[in-house]
């Protein structure tokens, strides 16, 4: 057997890092320790699907499933926004009257595809049109450093790089200086979060995600009913505990 240590011929590579995944190391820890009850959920979205087509092609509206389920999000949200309320010390809840969607968008940055947030401002008093030419703005924008840690938004580049450079256990400080901060929170990381795993492959499944958002929904796969032909979506929604019983 040959030594691969000692081979002569390099057996492995080395490739750089992406820097946004710090961030998500980050939200991953401070995640686990939130109290979210979780719901895995299957909906019915014919009727939605059948409508969106509908709306697509007979009126030429340039929405997507995507927004309009953001637009589903935000108005119940609205109805309900004790859901996405922010605790501030140990007797106070900060509820919003807007509904700040954070979302993710995959981007290519030198080479590598790495997650970028996004947050639509203000969802509830938008249109689904608004939300789609949002989405399709942020997934358009050219992003030549992965440290503009939110599309659309504007960061002093200089701090943000020198916060990817500290230590993690000092990066968690800041973090949780933050969390304790509704209104910062809010402004950064909006209160509600949508991720959009797409399919599963051939599996129907559902995926658990991680999040220090008061509430959070994931988008699994959407599959048709063999026996009744119904499109059913598998979701998933995380409630903070602390928040709402």
């Amino acid at each position: 057997m040959i030594d691969c240590l000692h081979a002569g011929k390099r057996n492995y590579k080395i490739t750089g890092y992406p820097l946004s995944r710090l961030f998500s190391m980050d939200i991953g820890y401070l995640g686990t320790r939130k109290h979210h009850v979780k719901a895995l959920i299957e909906v019915d979205v014919t009727h939605a699907k059948e409508t969106i087509r509908h709306l697509r092609h007979g009126k030429k509206m340039k929405i997507s499933f995507f927004s309009w389920f953001l637009k589903c999000i935000a108005t119940a949200i609205s109805l309900h926004p004790r859901m996405h309320s922010l605790r501030k010390g140990l007797y106070k809840l900060i509820t919003f009257d807007d509904v700040d969607i954070s979302i993710i968008i995959e981007k290519e940055v030198d080479g590598e595809f790495v997650p970028i947030p996004q947050i639509i401002r203000k969802a509830n008093e938008k249109s689904i049109e608004e939300i789609y030419a949002e989405i399709k703005k942020g997934r358009s924008q050219e992003i030549v450093d992965e440290r503009n840690y939110v599309l659309n938004e504007k960061y002093n580049k200089f701090l943000m790089k020198l916060f990817i450079m500290l230590p993690q256990f000092i990066r968690i400080f800041f973090w949780k200086l933050m969390l304790k901060n509704p209104f910062l929170l809010k402004k950064n990381m909006g209160t509600v979060m949508v991720t959009e795993t797409g399919s599963l492959g051939l599996t129907n499944g559902w995926v658990i995600p991680v999040s220090i958002h008061p509430i959070c929904f994931a988008l699994s796969s959407i599959s048709k009913q063999p026996d009744t032909g119904k499109e059913t979506m598998n979701l998933t929604v995380l409630i903070d505990h602390d928040v709402v019983d």
